[in-house]
């Protein structure tokens, strides 16, 4: 049998990537047969906690190559270290994450950025922008677009039948218009469509944000899909913030990364827990493992 290779970049390397990275690849986790690691870029000299242009620009160049990894399917995974935002404007990366530039880079339009950890598994709606526009965001046709996309990213997972519910926009759910009519007039016919279009698959919504979280956590739900980034993200954070990881939905072969950033303030120190950079390795072999099942 081929090795899967899994490609992994070292994210800003005045953070703690290459620490998080290391001594993920060190653990018996990732000891496993027909599994090659292959570091994408190289390493640079760098001062740990201070970030330079030098070391934005190297994060840069070894995202431009990951990307040409996975288009050429030299590699059947990525998992990316974290990065500094602000680091990569100041030199000319110009997409709002790493989310948007792998779509870009593999041309893929149909995405979305799902994050999963060992409690819950939540897909956001939107997400960065501020919460006065996400009503005016929302639409049916792109709720059903990514729930399907969730819907499969559970699938690949190993969950065959996933139940998938899609979280209220509004508290009790709009209590039946009472507190806006978003969840009557946008969630509820996505729900409808999802099962009509997806059916090996479950979903049901709107359901009542306060509880659908906890509820997924006591195992009724494999998945959320949520309207806005704080709501989904504030209660797997809250649970997972140790083991959660960011993938990027839709892409022909997966990206993904610890849900986490470059940590400046610790970086050097060798206190940076790998746990979620190791789910990230976990993940990305299982999804690729269940591509190559699928393609053969």
């Amino acid at each position: 049998m081929v090795p899967l290779t899994i490609g992994y970049t070292l994210g800003d390397q005045a953070g703690i990537g290459p620490e998080v990275m290391q001594k993920a690849l060190a653990t018996s986790h990732l000891r496993l047969p027909n599994v090659r690691y292959t570091l994408i870029g190289n390493t640079i000299p760098v001062t740990p906690g201070c970030p330079s242009k030098e070391s934005a620009q190297a994060a840069f160049d070894h995202l431009e190559l990951a990307a040409q990894a996975l288009n050429a399917g030299t590699i059947d995974a990525l998992v990316t270290g974290p990065v500094s935002k602000e680091g990569l404007h100041q030199v000319g990366f110009t997409w709002p994450g790493q989310t948007e530039f792998f779509a870009d880079r593999l041309h893929v339009s149909n995405f979305a950025m799902c994050l999963s950890g060992k409690h819950l598994t939540v897909a956001l709606a939107t997400t960065h922008t501020s919460i006065k526009s996400v009503s005016g965001l929302l639409n049916t046709r792109e709720i059903v677009r990514i729930g399907k996309l969730l819907a499969v990213f559970c699938q690949q997972k190993g969950i065959q039948h996933p139940r998938i519910a899609l979280a209220a926009l509004n508290p009790h759910a709009g209590e039946h218009g009472a507190f806006g009519t978003e969840d009557l007039d946008i969630i509820a016919p996505a729900v409808q469509q999802l099962n009509r279009q997806c059916q090996f698959a479950q979903f049901t919504g709107p359901e009542v944000p306060d509880t659908v979280y906890r509820d997924a956590v006591s195992g009724k739900f494999d998945g959320i899909l949520a309207p806005y980034h704080d709501q989904g993200l504030i209660p797997l954070k809250l649970l997972d913030f140790n083991s959660a990881i960011n993938i990027t939905l839709g892409l022909p072969r997966p990206r993904i990364s610890p849900d986490h950033g470059t940590a400046f303030g610790i970086a050097g120190k060798n206190i940076a827990d790998p746990s979620s950079t190791i789910q990230a390795f976990l993940l990305a072999i299982k999804i690729a493992s269940h591509q190559r099942r699928n393609s053969h």
